[in-house]
């Protein structure tokens, strides 16, 4: 599996959308990225990178690969 833009692979969190609300309340469109990281873990053996939010990372929802193994090519 490539390497997904701003999206998170373990709880699949993107990109918010809303508006920035000025004191006149004039509205104008924003984003909410999310705080992602590139990871390495392992799939099947192989060390695979990914990006996964900070929120996963702190909750240990995943393992990461060990020094040294070599990446999947």
């Amino acid at each position: 599996m490539p390497i997904q833009r701003n999206r998170c692979y373990v709880c699949d969190k993107g990109v918010a959308f809303g508006n920035n609300r000025s004191h006149a309340n004039n509205s104008t469109r924003r984003t909410w990225k999310p705080n992602l990281q590139v990871a390495r873990i392992l799939i099947e053996g192989k060390a695979t990178k990914i990006k996964v939010c900070t929120r996963c990372l702190n909750a240990g929802k995943i393992q990461r690969a060990p020094r040294g193994t070599a990446a999947a090519v």
